[in-house]
């Protein structure tokens, strides 16, 4: 097979990357399109309908209830009172009901809150625990840097302190609840610096990257791939589809890298190193930061190998043959944890905010690639996702003279190692074959036995009486004569 000439780039517009509601900033598959501002107000809104809703409906059900029980009664004297205390006790309880959900949904349970304050003085056993060594270092240089800040840094501190001990106590809460929840204290954090502490918006952005990691760094190991979510499920599924594609040649892609190049194939394997590096980071900005230096080597690759800055439309496929290539670890949680719980204003904007809208839009292509979008014929992409062959062996009949030796003894050794597992498959189909003819066979001469056995069934007589002597009745036998002598003729 010989892979066709013209090939059709992947390509993605500029614009699909863009929040859908037009506000300007990035978006994300996760938030449906929308960036981190306006899916929150998506969210909200959507909320308050379903609150609303649900208060209309107990309102009816209140009604009915009231009606039924008014209905029921005979006696309009003495039941007056009854029915009074009835109907204070149910609008008492159904005032308690209603108070509980609206301080749940309300902005008053938000960090900052005066009602919260209270409840957040609760010693928390997490937060008392025995810290990690990084957790202490981050600890002590989170404080350090806010004594810089003198009155504005006691307070950061004060309001992160109550942040956290009120997380322990929405651990039982869903992990989309303690991301808005998160979210809300950034914004409000943010919001606070800028409008009372008069903070320039560049130190805004500093202060907010420094309480991240100091938070991030303790809540990392309830809010990474929680036991409540699929994200595990996710990240197994798109492991094994990425090791299904291991076949997919830069060439497929259109990847414009030249690995032959040294230079290049030095990036390429930093940007292989740094995107696997992400699973070993706790905060989302430092996830954020491998997914920037992956990227950077992409650029950089792409430059030395056309001798000319890269484009857009160069990234994209570049980077789908990286995350081929590296297969990185739970790449589905990582991406989830950086969505849910990083500061929305690196997501939405700046390079960290598009590579990452990149990484997405790269991940959402594996899972959907198909034979058209490497344009092959669903033949050839059928037998290369089952193993029977592989693109490789045609395009190492192609090797330039000057091309690295340990290069093609490597795709030697792939072909082989594929030719001889392709004997294996087929030496364990004959052997299966044989050993179902074998049980088959068996089966049949037993039941050609059966057969006969029940058709000629096997009798077993009794043994006939032996044949006596003819002079077995003679007892006097040493009474007789004995036998007669030859005599000799004289004359």
């Amino acid at each position: 097979m010989s892979l066709k000439s013209e090939r059709r780039g992947i390509h993605v517009d500029q614009s699909e990357l863009l929040c859908k509601k037009g506000c300007g900033y990035y978006g994300n598959s996760a938030w449906q399109g929308f960036c981190s501002k306006c899916w929150r107000e998506e969210y909200h809104k959507a909320r308050q309908k379903q609150i609303q809703e649900d208060w209309e409906l107990a309102e009816r059900l209140q009604r009915e209830e009231e009606e039924a029980f008014a209905s029921s009664q005979s006696s309009q004297g003495a039941q007056s009172l009854t029915f009074s205390k009835f109907e204070e006790k149910k609008t008492n309880e159904k005032t308690r009901k209603v108070t509980t959900v609206k301080k749940f949904f309300s902005a008053s349970s938000r960090v900052g809150s005066k009602k919260e304050i209270p409840e957040a003085k609760a010693p928390s056993p997490s937060i008392n625990r025995q810290t990690s060594i990084e957790t202490d270092r981050v600890s002590k240089e989170f404080i350090e840097f806010l004594k810089t800040y003198h009155k504005t840094g006691q307070e950061i501190y004060k309001q992160t302190k109550l942040f956290l001990e009120a997380m322990h106590y929405k651990r039982e809460l869903s992990i989309e609840e303690q991301s808005e929840f998160t979210q809300d204290f950034y914004q409000n954090v943010a919001e606070r610096m800028q409008t009372r502490g008069k903070v320039p918006p560049e130190r805004v952005e500093k202060i907010m990257d420094q309480i991240e990691k100091y938070i991030m760094t303790r809540l990392y190991k309830h809010v990474f791939c929680p036991e409540t979510t699929d994200d595990e499920k996710k990240d197994l599924a798109i492991q094994k589809r990425i090791r299904a594609l291991h076949w997919v040649t830069p060439q497929m892609l259109c990847v414009p890298v030249n690995e032959e190049i040294p230079e290049v194939s030095d990036m390429v394997v930093k940007a292989i190193t740094d995107i696997i590096e992400m699973d070993s980071k706790r905060v989302p900005r430092d996830k954020l930061a491998c997914i920037t230096k992956c990227s950077k080597h992409i650029f950089n690759a792409i430059r030395i190998t056309k001798n000319e800055p890269a484009s857009a439309d160069d990234f994209l496929p570049t980077l789908i043959y990286i995350v081929l290539k590296g297969n990185p670890p739970r790449l589905q949680s990582n991406i989830q944890y950086i969505t849910r719980f990083c500061n929305p204003s690196r997501l939405m904007t700046g390079e960290d905010g598009y590579y990452f809208t990149n990484l997405c839009c790269a991940v959402a292509f594996i899972e959907k690639l198909d034979a058209q979008s490497l344009n092959l014929s669903q033949e050839d992409f059928d037998r290369y996702m089952s193993g029977q062959t592989s693109p490789r062996k045609q395009e190492s009949e192609a090797w330039s003279p000057d091309a690295c030796l340990g290069v093609k003894q490597m795709y030697k050794n792939l072909d082989l190692l594929s030719q001889l597992n392709e004997r294996q498959e087929r030496i364990m189909s004959e052997a299966k074959k044989l050993e179902k003819d074998l049980i088959d066979w068996t089966d049949g001469i037993t039941k050609e036995v059966q057969d006969i056995v029940e058709k000629y069934p096997l009798e077993i007589k009794p043994p006939n009486q032996p044949l006596a002597a003819i002079d077995s009745e003679n007892v006097e036998n040493d009474k007789l004569p004995p036998p007669l002598q030859p005599q000799v003729y004289a004359g």
